[in-house]
């Protein structure tokens, strides 16, 4: 006798050929990621790559040493209340938080639109804002400069030379834009290009020189009773530096230190990692550094990527003469020893992250085009291609439109073990001394430990190298899962 739970399970032939009761299968990319999450270790590799991304994004909101909200009396008995801190953010820090504050939620909320088509999304317009606040740093940087011209230094004196200058910056990058596919209709495309246009211009506009900042005034407005002042957690920023507090051993207090603090306010605040050799937070340096670390690896990397992909989808598609002219530039840039070229770059060049970033993803792009060069030389007379050459479409759509989604996955997996070189590359340099100026990194941290003091300091040395460890393993980690999820033998081998 048929029970009623068997009863409601029976369905017709027809029903099964409409396919009622049959689980839809998985496509290929939701598959693959399933079963990376379901590694221990790429699933804990991804935690401690979101942990560093948070601390990325926002730091600034976390460890500061300027308040968050001031409170200050004035002569006239009225009180006057600011936001030093909002008032001290970069372009970069109000983009950041703005895209930490949409963005996770753009990606993790279900909706009609595919996850993978929105973090794209994402990424296209996270490109054209840093586009326009790079440009926008390199013109300020070279008319507010103190050997400029006398004609450029009057000029940027003018009223009309930020905004005019902004604006510029905006247009020529929002047209390129526009002819980005990111979007299929160009109604929403052009809303979102010019939206983001638009906040990132207010935000470059109102941040266009940086502030020298003063962290003392605020702590002896307060000290003196002028004022009242609210902190972040880690009231400390990573360029804050006290002579009077160095090498302070993690867990104490400013009032354990120095025992004039203690009846002063500040005299309870507490390094949880402990200070370095010149009296900076550790904890707040370590924090800050996160952003160096990720944007070294995700920028040079992308650039990597955008050079090896290009060039090798050009080889593995016409071969012959190209493919022997192109293969032999790639073997000239194989053979060039990256860290020498960085650091003799920092010798001659200027020390930011961006020609770091710039100088490792035009070196580092050979292994990308020789994995697009393979799979190319085995997509090119599969049947697809041949029907997509006999209907007439052009090569750029033959090459990327329905060659190089298929022939991606091997420089998706290599790009993960690249982010990680990067991330080393910059730590190195840092270590050495030659790292960007005036931002906290996890190499020059530990270059400390025995730099400053000539003792061993045992925190400038687990905390950071512990950070560098963690992360390199996390992306290696992350990069042999899904090379063994998306590797048909190797699946096979698994079962």
């Amino acid at each position: 006798m048929t029970s009623k739970d068997e009863q409601q399970k029976t369905i017709s032939g027809i029903d099964v050929m409409r396919g009622v009761g049959i689980d839809r299968a998985k496509d290929f990319w939701a598959d693959a990621w399933d079963r990376v999450y379901r590694r221990p270790g790429a699933f804990c590799a991804l935690v401690w790559i979101g942990i560093i991304g948070f601390f990325a994004i926002f730091s600034p909101l976390i460890a500061n040493g300027l308040p968050i909200w001031l409170v200050q009396q004035n002569a006239d008995g009225t009180t006057t209340a600011s936001s030093p801190l909002w008032q001290n953010l970069t372009a970069t820090d109000l983009m950041l938080l703005l895209g930490g504050f949409i963005g996770i939620p753009w990606i993790l909320i279900p909706m009609k639109i595919g996850r993978g088509h929105r973090l794209g999304m994402l990424i296209t317009l996270g490109i054209l804002s840093g586009l326009i606040i790079v440009l926008a740093s390199a013109v300020s940087g070279y008319f507010g400069d103190s050997g400029a011209s006398r004609w450029a230094r009057e000029i940027e004196q003018t009223a009309w030379f930020v905004p005019v200058s902004t604006s510029v910056i905006c247009i020529i990058c929002g047209a390129g834009f526009l002819f980005i596919p990111f979007v299929d209709r160009i109604l929403p495309r052009t809303v979102l290009v010019v939206v983001t246009c638009l906040l990132t211009g207010l935000a470059v506009g109102s941040r266009w020189n940086e502030p020298l900042i003063n962290y003392e005034k605020y702590q002896e407005m307060a000290a003196d009773g002028d004022a009242r002042a609210w902190y972040t957690l880690v009231p400390w920023s990573p360029n804050e530096s006290r002579t009077d507090l160095y090498v302070v051993p993690p867990g104490l207090t400013v009032k354990e230190k120095l025992d004039e603090m203690s009846e002063k306010p500040f005299g309870d605040r507490q390094f949880i990692m402990g200070t370095d050799g010149i009296g900076r937070d550790v904890l707040s340096q370590m924090m800050h550094a996160c952003r160096l670390s990720i944007s070294i690896g995700l920028i040079s990397t992308g650039i990597a990527v955008l050079i090896g992909v290009t060039l090798g989808a050009l080889m593995g598609y016409f071969g012959g003469i190209v493919d022997l002219l192109l293969y032999r530039l790639v073997e000239i840039f194989m053979a060039i020893p990256v860290l020498f070229l960085l650091i003799v770059a920092a010798a001659v060049l200027p020390r930011n992250t961006y020609v770091m970033m710039i100088i490792i993803g035009c070196v580092a792009w050979t292994g990308a085009a020789r994995f697009t060069r393979a799979e190319f030389l085995k997509l090119r007379s599969q049947d697809f291609v041949q029907s997509a050459r006999a209907v007439g479409l052009p090569l750029r759509s033959i090459l990327f439109k329905h060659m190089l989604p298929n022939g991606v996955t091997p420089v998706l997996v290599d790009s993960s073990f690249a982010i990680a070189s990067a991330i080393l590359f910059e730590a190195t340099l840092s270590f050495l001394g030659l790292g960007p100026e005036g931002q906290a990194s996890w190499g020059k941290l530990l270059s400390s430990a025995t730099g400053v003091t000539g003792t061993f300091v045992w925190w400038l040395a687990i905390f950071p190298g512990l950070a560098i460890f963690l992360t390199v393993l996390a992306y290696n980690l992350l990069g042999e899962a899904f090379r063994d999820a998306i590797d048909p033998k190797l699946r096979k081998a698994a079962h």
